[in-house]
């Protein structure tokens, strides 16, 4: 079997798996966005999962995205495709939001007021604002990014000044379990999170649920999800490469 038919087979199946918990949940398959994370996935398979009908691809590390992401428009315009929508889905540093800003459409992990008005700064010559979620820790691991949950609506409320930044939703990434539904309840506690700020400063747009990995978004679509980040279960096997993998950038 080709690397396109293999794609496309492991992208029905992980669809079929998406519309199973839709309907578990009560709500339609429409409502929930698979992310595609391709970090140490080469672009021809990226291309590839384009053409076999993934609107949006994720990546963790800059370096990695900075060369992947014209060789995957390359790749595309060549057959007439038109690229994917790309989201920053790892942690991120000031020092590297000028160029987060130039490369990505989405930035996921926005967990401190300083990052956000570098964004901003850096998105002065953007011709649409840059999309962004509020990652929030859930679990409260020392080590793990994201805003702590007491703190969210005092960052929610500082995005308001943010006019080159759209602050669309929340994204958690809860801690390593074997068993899904452990992390049921880090789940519901972010979509409970985003529904007692609607209404306040900085939530208008506050619609999106990021949560859910190769091995739980089933359980996160239970809880909510509207957005799942998908990697191996997708993608298949990675190249292990230099960097380092981890939970938190599945």
């Amino acid at each position: 079997m080709s690397e396109g038919a293999q794609l496309r087979e492991r992208l029905d199946r992980v669809r079929a798996r998406i519309g199973g918990a839709a309907r578990r949940a009560g709500r339609s398959a429409d409502e929930i966005t698979l992310v595609g994370v391709a970090k140490r996935q080469p672009a021809e398979r990226v291309a590839a999962a384009r053409r076999a009908g993934l609107h949006c691809v994720g990546e963790s590390y800059l370096q990695e995205a900075q060369a992947k992401i014209p060789r995957v428009g390359a790749l595309l315009a060549a057959c007439g495709a038109a690229p994917p929508h790309w989201h920053f889905v790892g942690r991120l540093q000031r020092n590297k939001a000028r160029e987060v800003a130039r490369f990505f459409d989405v930035v996921e992990s926005v967990d401190r007021e300083e990052l956000g008005l570098e964004l901003e700064r850096r998105a002065a010559g953007r011709a649409q604002p840059l999309e962004v979620l509020l990652q929030v820790n859930v679990s409260g691991e020392a080590r793990k990014g994201g805003v702590a949950p007491e703190a969210l609506p005092e960052l929610l409320a500082a995005s308001a000044r943010w006019r080159r930044l759209r602050v669309v939703g929340l994204m958690a990434i809860p801690a390593a379990a074997e068993d899904p539904e452990a992390s049921r309840p880090a789940f519901a506690r972010l979509r409970e999170l985003r529904d007692a700020l609607r209404g306040g400063p900085g939530a208008e747009g506050l619609r999106e649920l990021s949560m859910g990995m190769s091995a739980d978004f089933e359980v996160a679509i239970e809880e909510g999800a509207t957005w799942v980040r998908v990697g191996t279960a997708l993608f298949g096997a990675r190249d292990p490469g230099p960097a380092r993998a981890s939970r938190e950038e599945e």
